[in-house]
């Protein structure tokens, strides 16, 4: 097998199933582009976007040296989506900046939450 994880190449559909497509990479390998990285986003109906006999282009996800199995992808090769807007993001604060307690509320319930433990201890 010449084929390596992470080649780019060119092949022909040979088949479409609702799980994604088979793609012929020569006379004797073929691989899976499974629906998930044909695109990036829900794919509704893979038929929308392929078709037996159409070439596409692929890189090479993964080998199966055992089972002779390519998985393929086109997502891996598609453009980034370009954002019509910036997203600004605000770092959020899970507690107020301006009480500083610390561990303090701990260390006043601690002695609390031992004796209550000790307790159900004795009962058992």
């Amino acid at each position: 097998m010449t084929y390596h994880i992470g080649d780019t190449v060119t092949g022909i559909v040979t088949g479409i199933q609702p799980y994604g497509a088979f793609v012929a990479l020569d006379e004797k390998t073929q691989g899976l582009i499974h629906i998930s990285e044909c695109q990036t986003g829900y794919v509704p109906d893979i038929h929308q976007l392929l078709q037996v006999g159409q070439k596409v282009q692929v890189q090479i996800l993964d080998i199966d040296e055992f089972n002779q199995k390519i998985s393929l992808s086109r997502r891996t090769l598609a453009a980034k989506p370009i954002l019509d807007h910036d997203f600004h993001y605000r770092k959020h604060y899970w507690t107020s900046r301006t009480v500083h307690t610390g561990f303090d509320p701990i260390a006043e319930n601690l002695p609390i939450w031992i004796s209550r433990a000790l307790t159900e201890l004795v009962r058992e």
